[in-house]
């Protein structure tokens, strides 16, 4: 009798380390969805540039266009209370709000939606000296680190084409005219 006692208690303790193994797995699948979501955008906007850059180059040949991913919904998963009450943290952030570009639709074709947030921030806090952190923060992608990367590989960018200055080791502020 004392086996099947401790047989049990063994299934217990199984089920409950796996339920808190599939809650942990919920959430870094989720945040692995918002890094992915980023590096598409952040690819889309590359190959929107090298597409208008290898239009202004004489005699040049078009880049053949990689296919586009194919979108497989994944099966729904049933989740067990624990999981779902663990999963629902990262759910509970508030939704993002982009900083409006003032430079008009004609913007979005040269550059990226996030290049554009970035330099529309830098706008309005011109003699600011802030962080990659702080500007993810202030357009509301900080919500994990692939999307604060995100806006730390831009600023480099920036940087990179004199539109943003590098004002220190980890600050950036605005160029000034």
């Amino acid at each position: 009798m004392g086996s099947v006692t401790q047989t049990a208690r063994n299934i217990e303790t199984t089920a409950e380390s796996l339920q808190e193994d599939l809650a942990r797995l919920e959430i870094q699948k989720q945040a692995l969805e918002r890094e992915l979501a980023a590096v598409t955008a952040h690819l889309g906007s590359v190959q929107r540039a090298l597409d208008a850059l290898q239009a202004l180059m004489p005699g040049a040949v078009p880049a053949p266009v990689p296919p586009a991913p194919v979108d497989v919904p994944a099966a729904p998963k049933p989740k067990s209370a624990r999981a779902a009450s663990s999963a629902g943290k990262a759910e509970r952030r508030p939704a993002a709000k982009p900083v409006p570009s003032d430079d008009g639709a004609d913007s979005e074709k040269t550059y990226g939606k996030l290049t554009e947030q970035i330099l529309a921030y830098f706008a309005k806090a011109p003699d600011a000296e802030v962080r990659a952190r702080d500007v993810a923060s202030a357009l509301g992608r900080d919500v994990d680190s692939g999307s604060i990367n995100a806006v730390r590989s831009t600023l480099d960018r920036l940087v990179g084409a004199s539109r943003v200055q590098r004002a220190g080791r980890g600050l950036y502020r605005a160029v000034k005219p």
